[in-house]
Order: structure tokens, then C-alpha cells, then sequence
């Protein structure tokens, strides 16, 4: 049975051009089932009308057991422990396992920096409009 996103897809693909890799995110967002931890928590936040935030809980990381990184529209953040965390740990009630968080960023989204305070990371988010993309008057030829 075709999923129902694929299904609108190959309908709306119909009538429309050069919008193949707008759905080729699509369809990986809605087949991806490599997410389905709830760790870390995280928030995605509008700052303004270009402006964006994602925020991850990430309690107990360091800046060095964090890794993030953008693959075309992809962002990846993955946090790794150190092996000798534990030592000494007589009772563990903070989550320090492993993860990777992924995120489809729309071709014109770029990642303008990050920033780790008080077990929050934060990833600052802009929506850069192309020239092209931007409002203009078209002039009619006579010819």
C-alpha cells in the first residue's frame, strides 16, 4: 500500500516543475524511522520572520562530546560520553547516552552558529532570500 505522503506527492509532482528536491526531503522526512527517540528533548523556535532556533537539552555534555554537522540540507547533531563518565557514580539520574538528532533545513536556512549554556544547545538559524526570490516588478516588452 502506497504511503499517503507519497500518494500526495506523485499527485501534486503532476503539476508542478522543479520542485523534485523540495519533495525528495519530503519523502525522507516522512520514511525517516531512525528517530524515534524522544533524546535529547529540543525545541525549534522562531525568532522572527527569518530568524530560527533549535534547542536541545543536553545536560551533562561538554562542548568537546558534541559534534554537529550540516551535509548539504541536512543537520546532524550528535553527542557522545566520554567512556570513563561514569567512574565514580553512585547513583546516575542524568541520561548520558549517546544520540543523534537529524534535521532537513530548507535550501535557503543556514546555520549562522551555536552555542552551549546551561545544558542547553543552541543552533541560531537564518532564512537567507535569494535576490531572485525576492518581490519585483516585471516590465512588459512591445515587442
Amino acid at each position: 500500500m502506497t504511503h499517503p505522503i507519497e500518494q500526495f506527492l506523485n499527485e501534486f509532482n503532476a503539476h508542478t516543475v522543479g520542485f523534485d528536491r523540495i519533495f525528495h526531503n519530503l519523502h525522507l522526512i516522512a520514511n525517516s524511522q531512525n528517530q524515534k527517540s524522544n533524546y535529547p528533548p529540543y525545541n525549534i523556535r522562531k525568532l522572527s520572520d527569518n530568524q530560527y532556533s533549535i534547542e536541545l537539552a543536553v545536560a551533562g555534555f561538554d562542548e568537546k562530546d558534541i559534534e554537529i554537522e550540516l551535509t548539504g540540507d541536512n543537520l546532524s547533531i550528535s553527542g557522545k560520553k566520554p567512556e570513563d563518565y561514569s567512574d565514580g557514580l553512585i547513583h546516575q539520574g542524568l541520561a548520558s547516552r549517546n544520540f543523534c538528532r537529524k534535521f532537513v533545513l530548507s535550501e535557503d536556512v543556514e546555520v549562522k552558529g551555536a552555542k552551549l549554556t546551561n545544558g542547553i544547545l543552541v543552533i541560531q538559524l537564518e532564512q537567507i532570500i535569494p535576490e531572485r526570490k525576492k518581490p519585483r516588478k516585471i516590465t512588459i516588452s512591445k515587442k
